[in-house]
């Protein structure tokens, strides 16, 4: 599993949105914790194409 931290994210929409944004990439077991900003999934993804998904749904990498 990979955690990263994503700034932003306050309702259920938010959690969709980013869940949704990283299953596109083809990560799989997408877990959005919006009280601590965390988010765990597996699967491999390059640094720039992680942080332009998140940056796409509205939200900002750590």
């Amino acid at each position: 599993m990979h955690t990263i931290q994503v700034k932003g994210m306050s309702c259920q929409h938010c959690r969709a949105a980013v869940k949704e944004a990283l299953e596109e990439l083809g990560l799989t077991e997408v877990e959005v914790d919006l009280e601590s900003g965390r988010v765990t999934y597996r699967g491999e993804a390059e640094g720039e194409a992680l942080r332009a998904a998140i940056d796409d749904a509205g939200f900002e990498l750590e």
